[in-house]
């Protein structure tokens, strides 16, 4: 799950899937997620030699909110709906901004005063730069990317109960249809599949961490039919319950011999 947030790669690279779309950043590219995000991520560039490196920063959306006012920024204009996720060119000032946040590390003392101070230069660079509007969407009291976000935090509280498209429309203030055509637009899936991503990620939780059955896992997620878990879970995660678990066990198992 990928959070709101800002992901640079200091050495490497990395591939994340979101539905359809596919997104690489570098050390020249910087991923950017304005809400809760469902990925398949993957590190296609490191080494023994050079292993991958990166770093993230969530995004502070108050803070946002208040540059944007401090800098007479103006809200983001209605537009077309987008994705929730994009790349951008890591740009130099947003680069030693970066540097001089890590460089922090080493002088432990001053982090309470300076780290707030660089992350808000790295935020107003952010707003400024070329994903500025998506972060001003984001940003925005009743935009519909924050109408989303909402609805978005619902679902990863209640992802247990059964879902109503129509309630969950009206607790943002949409109507159905214009609902679930931003959510799927900025998501890249409908409410429901995103809801059947949180159930089947959490079963896998409880199965390998908590040693629960299949069974056991699929009705603490909201399941109420075992048969239908598996196929879903298949579908996701390429394997039956049972395999993928003992799979993963033995790879565990591979790595800590």
């Amino acid at each position: 799950m990928y959070e709101p947030r800002i992901c640079l790669v200091a050495q490497g690279a990395k591939r994340v899937l979101l539905g359809d779309d596919t997104y690489v950043y570098d050390s020249h590219h910087f991923l950017i997620t304005a809400v809760d995000l469902p990925t398949v991520v993957q590190i296609i560039d490191a080494s023994r030699e050079k292993p991958y490196l990166g770093l993230v920063l969530k995004l502070d959306q108050r803070e946002i909110s208040q540059l944007m006012v401090d800098s007479n920024l103006p809200p983001s204009h209605p537009q077309q709906s987008s994705r929730g996720m994009a790349t951008g060119e890591v740009t130099l000032p947003l680069l030693t901004a970066f540097q001089r946040l890590i460089d922090l590390l080493h002088e432990p003392k001053d982090i309470p005063i300076l780290a707030p101070i660089i992350q808000r230069e790295i935020f107003y660079r952010l707003l400024v730069g070329d994903q500025g509007t998506r972060l001003r969407q984001m940003a925005s009291a009743g935009s519909q990317s924050q109408q989303i976000a909402r609805a978005i935090d619902w679902l990863k509280g209640n992802f247990t109960r059964p879902l109503r498209i129509d309630h969950l429309a009206t607790q943002v203030n949409m109507s159905t249809s214009t609902f679930h055509h931003h959510f799927r637009a900025l998501t890249a899936m409908s409410p429901l599949q995103y809801q059947k991503w949180l159930r089947l990620n959490e079963a896998r939780r409880l199965m390998l961490a908590e040693n629960q059955d299949a069974a056991t896992a699929a009705f603490q997620v909201g399941y109420e039919s075992p048969s239908q878990f598996s196929r879903e879970y298949s579908r996701l995660f390429g394997d039956s319950p049972l395999r993928d678990i003992t799979g993963l066990r033995q790879m565990t198992d591979r790595d800590t011999a």
